[in-house]
């Protein structure tokens, strides 16, 4: 099969094409698994972790991708759960141990044993992959491959960190950051909050006019003060500086919930311009979000099913995975982008 491997880790600033195209043996599903031919996988920042040591994968080379749909070509030994061609999506949740106390509550997201696709074990920036049939969820009818993609990380992990707000309706909303998990948080909130208004923060105009298209009431830089208090902010930036600047606008006894797996380093210093009468005091909580459940997954793609969703993509070619990691990393963003994988 053919595949986009990561060899060894780099910064993408200094090497612009971190994974090498390569022939590869197909994998054979073991005992429960399934064998999924890869359709489409979602690009995500947290590959530009991955990437640049932030998250590293636990050995390499590594396939990335974690934003998986395509259809189930060979089944292993008691993998009874799916049919050959069945369509199904691979999301960030590889696997977890099914037994702690997080697992039995549902939190499997906070398990020790927690694996992600595409940095613990291999992902879908392949012509096939694997996975464990429990792992692998269906994909509703009505939605194309590519749309259906971007769903199962920046849908799914946006799903959770609005959960995690504990936004009410009519309260007001900010987005810190509108890029793939952002651009569907706000078709979710017009959906299930209509009376809520959404405020969005981001670096650039192409990125504020969007969101506006999609229904903001006020979009600015990340410095600028919002025109009013938030009750909640989502923050899917990868840095510093944006944190402080959401807090300041923060309504008394407000949430912070910060969606993302890691932090860079390079505006780390940031955070020493926190003034705790402006930023943190009046009971102003700060929430992050690790990784997503099955949980997640499952009620999440219910509801966009329901709501009809599609997210805005852009597609690239299995080859052209370099490009699109470039581009994310020098924040040329609209919606989500997508290897379509022949």
């Amino acid at each position: 099969m053919k595949a986009m491997v990561l060899n060894e880790l780099c910064n993408l600033e200094e090497n612009h094409t971190p994974l090498d195209l390569m022939e590869l043996p197909a994998p054979v599903p073991a005992q429960g698994e399934i064998l999924v031919k890869v359709s489409a996988c979602g690009v995500c920042h947290t590959e530009l972790d991955e990437i640049e040591g932030r998250t590293p994968p636990p050995y390499l080379p590594i396939i990335l991708g974690h934003q998986v749909v395509g259809r189930v070509e060979a089944t292993g030994s008691k993998a009874n759960t799916f049919r050959i061609g069945d369509r199904v999506g691979i999301a960030w949740i590889y696997s977890a141990c099914g037994r702690c106390t997080f697992c039995l509550a549902g939190n499997e997201n906070l398990c020790p044993d927690f694996k992600a696709t595409g940095r613990d074990v291999n992902g879908g920036y392949a012509q096939y992959m694997s996975v464990s049939q429990g792992f692998a969820h269906h994909i509703p009818q009505g939605i194309c491959d590519s749309e259906a993609a971007p769903l199962l990380c920046a849908g799914a992990i946006g799903y959770r960190s609005l959960s995690l707000t504990g936004l009410k309706n009519g309260q007001n909303l900010g987005l810190s950051g509108f890029g793939a998990s952002g651009h569907l948080v706000l078709k979710m909130v017009r959906h299930l909050y209509p009376k809520t208004q959404v405020f969005i923060f981001a670096r650039n105009t192409q990125e504020r006019a969007f969101s506006l298209e999609l229904g903001a009431v006020w979009a600015g830089e990340f410095a600028e003060d919002s025109p009013e208090k938030l009750h909640c902010i989502i923050d899917t930036t990868p840095v510093w500086a944006p944190v402080v600047e959401a807090l300041k606008n923060l309504e008394a006894g407000g949430r912070l919930v910060i969606n993302a797996i890691r932090k860079e380093e390079r505006d780390k210093d940031s955070l020493l311009q926190i003034a705790y009468p402006t930023h943190l005091w009046l009971e102003k909580e700060i929430k992050s979000v690790a990784n997503i459940s099955r949980r997640d997954i499952s009620e999440f793609l219910a509801l966009a099913a329901e709501m009809g969703i599609r997210p805005e993509i852009q597609e690239f070619t299995l080859e052209e995975a370099n490009k699109a990691l470039l581009e994310l990393k020098t924040k040329r963003i609209r919606g989500a982008k997508v290897l379509r994988i022949a």
